[in-house]
């Protein structure tokens, strides 16, 4: 019984070590040649399908709730002026990157793994091996690179659909000035938090991939298996995703200094 408890206790550890070999494996046959283009196209061109309605379905109650939030928030101190910079602060600095990752691992990452679990239990990928064929190269790392470049771009999305819904809902309901909402966007966001912004989506795009196909790749026991798999795929990839965001956010303030209104 001891040894079947320590064996249960040491499962997430030998999990997140093969998770991490099949980073860094993915990581190696990014630069082999010859490139998937084509599948890397078809993946991005998939994947953005997918996901480019419900993000910005999902981008306007963002920048609408916090537009209210912060606007209610700051109108008590008496700084109304500055409620633009501190959406756009809110959205561009955390709302977008979150706001994408979570759908391009509810969605992409779900369909990234049941694509290549259904190819595990059906045993293409063992074929493909017998083949000489490198599943890595030839399935996982156009999916990853296609996660990474659609993430970045939906990352874009979202700020622009949060910032323009805040600057409605601020104008229309809080009785804001148009010309206030815009013209505080520089009082105290600066350039550096739109790139932080853009490298969060990039990582998460990338993790999110990641996590689908390793459990795609690795998924047991038939089509119960897939779905198990799929399930795994995107509750881990939620929980990685907040921990990376934490870490990210803290070393970006260590390293860029807020700027002063």
């Amino acid at each position: 019984m001891s040894s079947l408890t320590a064996q249960r206790v040491l499962a997430p550890v030998g999990t997140a070590g093969n998770l991490f070999a099949f980073g860094l494996d993915v990581g190696r046959n990014i630069f082999r040649r010859p490139f998937q283009a084509r599948e890397f196209i078809q993946q991005a061109w998939f994947i953005a399908s997918v996901t480019i309605i419900p993000t910005a379905l999902v981008a306007i109650p963002f920048g609408a709730v916090i537009a209210l939030q912060v606007g209610g928030l700051i109108k008590q101190f008496g700084a109304q002026s500055f409620t633009g910079s501190a959406a756009v602060l809110a959205v561009v600095r955390e709302a977008g990157p979150i706001a994408t990752s979570l759908l391009i691992a509810g969605a992409a990452g779900s369909a990234i793994a049941a694509d290549l679990g259904a190819r595990k239990i059906r045993e293409e990928l063992d074929a493909m091996m017998v083949l000489g064929i490198d599943p890595i190269q030839r399935l996982v790392v156009p999916r990853v690179l296609a996660c990474m470049l659609v993430a970045v771009f939906l990352n874009g999305l979202v700020s622009v659909v949060g910032v323009a819904g805040g600057y409605v809902f601020n104008v229309v309901l809080q009785d804001g000035t148009p010309g206030s909402y815009l013209a505080s966007f520089t009082a105290l966001a600066q350039l550096p938090d739109l790139w932080q912004g853009m490298v969060k989506a990039l990582v998460f795009g990338l993790i999110a991939a990641i996590v689908a196909c390793y459990k795609g790749m690795n998924a047991k026991g038939g089509p119960k298996g897939v779905g198990d798999a799929v399930n795994e795929s995107v509750v881990v990839t939620f929980m990685l995703l907040f921990i990376v965001n934490f870490v990210m956010s803290a070393i970006y303030f260590q390293l860029v200094p807020p700027k002063t209104g």
